[in-house]
């Protein structure tokens, strides 16, 4: 036993992924990597925003900062919520507040943006693993439909700077799971070299496919890196037919023939989940949806926290439809004190 744990204590990734398996240890760390971003929420009176300003509903657009200047403008007068955003950081943050020990890895400039995502981190006991930037903090301006629908039009900044080059395996020491927004996907090396250091440190895999229309312009790309890296894969219904061109049920059959976890979201009807054999429904819980920003975000949260609790399959689709329902309820994907120890309440009787 001396042995092992000296091994162990070497970090020798192949002790390490033994010592795991042999002892069954739970995974408690979930790291996240992505666009480190500061969401602007905004309540259109109507689509014809939209149309105005050529984004398709639902979509998330790439704009440059003269366009996200003439969007921000054009909301002037608008409702505005400012929060600490992006993918990957809203699930860590929701992580984080169901008790997990967690981290983040992106860009942000060094600005009054950079400091309020930075600030934002500590204060929910995120690890802050920050690179910093001459050129701004990116921000995502999402654009709330009266029906709830959300679109973004993207402006990147500092973020898309993060490249391969800014990843040690010292970063992905001591963690146990690596989630990874779709977002990220336009950086090919920057993806490849994070799942890479991930796996020589026993680390799981998990990737949300992000927007529909991102899966459709990386698709040869997103599977390769499936097939070869990804331990657990969420889409919704319109990311899971264009990454497979098929409806939920053979999407999901699809998409688990690529990795251990597929998870298909279908809206109000809940969600689809398969690993290996077994193959569970799960689904919503009853809310009054205000706006469905960080609904996917958060259902990844509350799935990759059962799974760190070794939780079933059909135990984690309702951690993740739990913290999905509660987030939709609010304008943005940041929950108050009280709303948090409802759901940490919930998730414990589940």
């Amino acid at each position: 036993m001396a042995k092992v744990v000296g091994f162990f204590e070497l970090n020798n990734t192949f002790a390490k992924k033994k010592l795991k398996i042999l002892f069954k240890i739970k995974m408690q760390k979930i790291l996240g990597i992505g666009n480190a971003l500061v969401d602007i929420m905004t309540s259109l009176e109507n689509d014809n925003f939209l149309e105005n300003f050529d984004l398709p509903k639902g979509s998330m657009q790439l704009v440059d900062k003269a366009r996200s200047s003439r969007i921000y403008e054009g909301c002037e007068n608008l409702k505005k919520q400012i929060t600490a955003g992006g993918s990957a950081a809203n699930t860590i943050n929701g992580l984080a507040n169901l008790g997990a020990k967690v981290g983040f890895i992106g860009k942000v400039g060094d600005d009054k943006f950079g400091k309020l995502f930075s600030e934002d981190l500590v204060k929910n006991k995120i690890e802050p693993l920050l690179q910093i930037s001459n050129n701004e903090t990116g921000n995502a301006m999402a654009l709330i439909s009266p029906d709830s629908e959300r679109t973004f039009a993207t402006f990147l900044g500092a973020a898309i700077e993060l490249s391969a080059d800014d990843l040690s395996e010292q970063l992905f020491n001591n963690y146990d799971i690596l989630h990874i927004e779709g977002y990220l996907v336009q950086n090919h090396e920057l993806l490849n070299r994070a799942c890479k250091l991930a796996k020589e440190n026993g680390l799981l895999v998990s990737i949300d496919l992000a927007s529909y229309n991102v899966v459709e312009d990386n698709l040869e790309f997103l599977k390769g890196l499936t097939k070869k890296y990804v331990d657990i894969v969420f889409a919704n219904e319109e990311e899971a037919k264009a990454f497979t061109g098929k409806e939920p049920e053979a999407a999901l059959e699809e998409i688990s023939g690529m990795c251990k976890y597929a998870i298909v979201k279908v809206g109000s009807k809940g969600s689809l989940i398969k690993s290996g054999n077994e193959k569970v429904e799960v689904g919503v819980i009853p809310v009054k949806s205000v706006d469905t920003t960080g609904a996917g975000d958060f259902y990844a949260a509350g799935f990759l926290h059962g799974l760190s609790q070794n939780l079933s399959l059909e135990q984690c689709g309702k951690l993740g439809s739990i913290l999905a329902g509660k987030v939709i309820e609010v304008i943005g994907a940041k929950l108050g004190i009280d709303t948090w120890t409802e759901i940490n309440k919930m998730v414990k009787e589940v």
